[in-house]
């Protein structure tokens, strides 16, 4: 029989009838951009911080302030992209309204999947004991995959199984289809679409038969258990009430469709970015999210905090310039009360090394004037591009460390190159035979020490390789027949050595490296260095400069004579700050690269990638630019500033020509706009 349900009103107490007392004065800590965000009523809340706008106190401040307000920290979720960042925002908010925060739920978004798919996972079939399988790990385990299908013997140029996770990761953070990933940025294996299909399929069997989840399943299978699992979403969405998101245009579908679905009982989310700093496409992020947030959640409040605390107004009138231009975007204009400081200086290098000279005697006379190396840094938007900045700074005993990526010198495939350019230099060189034989078909630890044996006693060592019979003979006949051609050669230039060797290369590099197209624009560049040199020992003397410490990061010198500069890939610069920043090789061509021009995504996000450079100077900033560079990939001479400054009028920028000491030029600025 069924009973009528009557109700029953629950009267508040006398004391919370009335609204709280704040125990903070926000108005007084924040400024009014700032308080608007901290103190956003319930629903979905947008804020578009600026650099430098005080983006990591306005969410501290936000945390603070729901507890202050009543809210349950239990109901609390945080999500960011490092378990640091958010460790250190709710060690703030505890400093601000006492160890209640510490009830917060703060973390990563794969640490709090972690957490939730122990809690609710058997429902999909996710045991509570599941072992989370490392990157090395996830890539044997598809390895082992791989051998049981028979797919290792089968073609040698089937992808390795780095490069295979690579895939399937990307195709779960997108939510696209294996097929598709391949076929747009794995194109050279599109004729593998069907086995890679097939072993995609066992891998992930082999992994539930197992209990294993590899890093991405923890957000795949939270985002199955929310969309099939009706009971856990609702019961995981009441018990985070509130969510607050860190650095939300790095985000990428897979993240954003997990917020929309923890926050289907509410629609207290918000989410705290910078449009203009999405620039992470390559790891799977996209714009696309900040710009979509509020059709996601409808009745979105946007908030922007346009305040920063960083820079000088003329280097904030260049960035607003700079992003002007996007396409799309969330229009902000950054101010700041520093109004004073020298303009950007826009400076012509007649070359590369024009460049490097510049900049190594800019940064005595800054840090003569009181600038400390510390505070100034070189950015790039590849690694490669502060490879001959790297030797000028050794000459000039400036000490650096570098972030973002290895050392242009010390990339595998830079390394094998010039390993054949040292053996026909010195054949007495057993290191570099050592490496060069190996990478010989065929060629493994033991014949290579063997044949470098022989070598070593020979009078003629060419001839040692074509006497190697069996399966690596064809192989070492094409290496001495490459090799004595160099050493008889008539043009000693090192660029004809780095030509021929390339040539010879090519088919090892493609063989041996799964990213070869990528590789082959650090080769590229390092013939366009060894243009500047007329003797290979110089060459060779100049690459071996080794720079103290190189392989440091982030380490912080004690005292002014161990400080260093920092030369670091803008990617790896974001979210830090110095004094001085130089931005080199904005050349249109580099910077943007040339292949943006084809996709206008692409070159949106070389505008981004720009702006988050220029914003990361506080005083002194220098866009330097070389002229007539001949870039072998793209088929360009490159002498004209990046487009990025096409709109820029030229009462933002000081225009500089270098000129020699004596006479002469390194470069004369010209009438740019």
């Amino acid at each position: 029989m069924e009973r009528e349900v009557k109700t029953y009103v629950l009267k508040r107490p006398a004391e919370e009838a009335t609204p709280r007392t704040l125990s903070i004065d926000y108005a007084a800590a924040l400024n009014s951009q700032q308080l608007a965000a901290v103190t956003a009523g319930d629903g979905p809340s947008l804020v578009i911080a600026g650099a430098g706008s005080g983006k990591t106190r306005t969410l501290v401040y936000r945390v603070a302030y729901l507890i202050d307000s009543g809210v349950d920290p239990s109901n609390i979720l945080l999500l960011t992209f490092t378990r640091k960042s958010a460790q250190e925002m709710l060690e703030r908010a505890g400093e601000l309204i006492g160890m209640s925060s510490r009830r917060v739920c703060g973390g990563t978004f794969h640490s709090v999947a972690n957490l939730l798919l122990r809690r609710y996972g058997r429902s999909i079939g996710i045991e509570p004991g599941f072992t989370i399988l490392d990157r090395g790990d996830a890539e044997d385990l598809i390895a082992l995959v791989r051998s049981q299908l028979g797919l290792n013997e089968k073609d040698k140029r089937f992808p390795r199984k780095g490069t295979i996770m690579e895939m399937i990761s990307k195709s779960a953070n997108t939510l696209r289809s294996l097929d598709e990933i391949i076929l747009e940025e794995f194109s050279h294996f599109a004729d593998h679409l069907e086995d890679l299909g097939r072993l995609h399929k066992a891998y992930e069997t082999a992994k539930r038969q197992k209990q294993l989840l590899d890093y991405d399943d923890l957000l795949v299978m939270l985002r199955q258990l929310l969309l099939f699992d009706e009971g856990a979403r609702t019961n995981i969405s009441r018990q985070y009430r509130y969510i607050l998101v860190d650095e939300y245009q790095d985000t990428n579908r897979l993240q954003a469709e997990v917020i929309r679905q923890l926050a289907t009982t509410h629609q207290n989310v918000m989410v705290v970015g910078d449009d203009s700093q999405s620039i992470y496409a390559f790891r799977g992020a996209t714009f696309k999210n900040i710009m979509e947030f509020p059709e996601l959640f409808p009745g979105t409040t946007v908030y922007k905090l346009e305040e920063n605390y960083r820079s000088t107004q003329p280097i904030l009138n260049l960035a607003n310039c700079i992003i002007e231009e996007a396409t799309e975007k969330y229009t902000k204009r950054l101010f700041t009360r520093k109004i004073d400081g020298p303009l950007p200086s826009l400076v012509e290098a007649a070359g590369e090394n024009a460049q490097s000279r510049f900049i190594s005697q800019k940064i005595l006379e800054l840090r003569e004037e009181g600038v400390p190396l510390s505070e100034v840094a070189v950015l790039f938007r590849s690694s490669f591009h502060s490879f001959d900045l790297e030797i000028e700074l050794s000459r000039k005993e400036l000490p650096f460390i570098k972030r973002g990526g290895m050392k242009f010198i010390e990339t595998a495939h830079v390394k094998d190159l010039l390993a054949h350019v040292r053996v026909v230099a010195n054949p007495l060189d057993t290191v570099s035979w050592h490496r060069v034989l190996m990478l010989v078909e065929g060629v493994g630890p033991k014949k290579a020490q063997d044949v470098l044996a022989a070598i070593v006693k020979a009078e003629r060592p060419f001839d040692v390789l074509r006497g190697v019979n069996g399966r690596s003979g064809q192989g070492l006949k094409a290496l001495a027949n490459t090799l004595e051609s160099l050493a008889g050669s008539e043009d000693p230039k090192p660029e004809h050595h780095v030509s021929q060797i390339y040539e010879y290369y090519l088919p090892i590099l493609k063989d041996q490296y799964d990213d070869y197209p990528k590789r082959t624009r650090d080769l590229d560049h390092l013939h366009t260095i060894a243009e500047g040199y007329q003797g290979i020992d110089e060459f060779l003397a100049d690459l071996a400069l080794e720079p103290p410490d190189g392989s440091a990061v982030g380490v912080e010198a004690p005292d002014r004579d161990d400080e260093r500069l920092v030369l670091s890939t803008i990617h790896s610069a974001k979210g830090l700050e110095w004094q001085c920043v130089f931005v080199i090789w904005a050349v249109d061509g580099r910077f943007p690269s040339a292949y943006s021009f084809v996709a206008d995504d692409e070159l949106e996000e070389e505008r981004r990638l720009f702006y988050v450079a220029v914003t990361r100077a506080k005083r002194h900033l220098f866009l330097t630019y070389p002229i007539n560079v001949y870039d072998r990939t793209s088929g360009m001479l490159l002498s004209k500033p990046s487009r990025f400054l096409d709109h820029v009028s030229s009462d933002l920028l000081d225009m500089l020509a270098l000129v020699e000491e004596g006479g002469g030029d390194w470069g004369m600025a010209q009438d740019l706009y």
